[in-house]
């Protein structure tokens, strides 16, 4: 299927490894012109010259979305580099193996602004002028722990819960302009950061081993059981961002989509 995104120029924020780097090598699979965004220039420009060397087209944009000053330099630098936006994909977040004890209210904040906010400026800065295209995509990377919270990581979860409602309130906003809104909820998704990720909640559980391969199982046969009866791959959530990205998908709006093999009980 030809998803027509040759020539579609995407900001992938949080590109420079993980999910975020799984979905810009995904999207430019397809053709699509991708800024690789990260904090680490070295990282980023790891992720673009990988795509580069496989035919397809990258750049990179430096910067801290934590804050108004360094989401402006990352918004300034990729309009620069394409001329406008038309794909936003708010992918940049961060996550604590922590409970309600050892998480202060300043955790609560900054991971607020982290998850949150950061999103916020970023569609405020590019969507005005995906309104002047009359076409636009953005994408907002949530979690099924946001639908589905347990009693650990509250923080993290109340934030991705936040980011479903972000959605779909300006997916309400931006009706009638071409541009739609919705949200990808992955749930447990292998990353190289997956292993230090699951020994931290294996010590949360109280759990005595620290071998990664016995504590993934662990991990299925418990809190991240699921119908498909696996942990999730990179690819498993780019493939559905991709098409969502494209024009293809064009009556999918203001929808939060899980790609978490049936982990959450519910029937959306």
């Amino acid at each position: 299927m030809d998803l027509n995104l040759e020539g579609k120029r995407a900001l992938i924020t949080g590109s420079s490894r993980g999910i975020g780097e799984g979905i810009a090598k995904a999207l430019a699979r397809e053709g699509a012109i991708v800024v690789i965004h990260g904090r680490k220039e070295e990282d980023a420009k790891r992720v673009a010259n990988e795509i580069v060397e496989s035919g397809g087209r990258a750049f990179i944009s430096v910067g801290d979305l934590g804050n108004d000053e360094g989401a402006q330099k990352v918004t300034s630098s990729a309009l620069t580099l394409l001329g406008s936006i038309d794909i936003l994909v708010n992918n940049a977040g961060t996550y604590a193996p922590r409970g309600w004890n050892d998480t202060t209210s300043d955790d609560w904040l900054e991971i607020y602004n982290i998850n949150v906010v950061s999103a916020v400026r970023m569609i405020q800065m590019l969507v005005p002028q995906m309104k002047d295209s009359a076409w636009g995509r953005v994408i907002l990377v949530g979690s099924a722990f946001g639908q589905f919270p347990g009693q650990v990581v509250a923080d993290y979860s109340s934030t991705k819960g936040a980011t479903v409602t972000l959605g779909v309130s300006l997916a309400k906003e931006l009706a009638g302009t071409g541009i739609t809104v919705n949200t990808v909820s992955p749930g447990p998704i292998v990353t190289e950061n997956f292993d230090r990720l699951v020994q931290g909640l294996s010590k949360m559980m109280g759990w005595e081993t620290t071998n990664v391969n016995e504590i993934k199982q662990r991990l299925l046969q418990g809190p991240m059981q699921n119908p498909s009866g696996r942990l999730g791959k990179l690819d498993d959530v780019a493939d559905l961002v991709t098409f969502i990205a494209s024009p293809r998908a064009g009556f999918i709006n203001g929808s939060n989509l899980r790609v978490d093999g049936g982990y959450v009980p519910t029937v959306n």
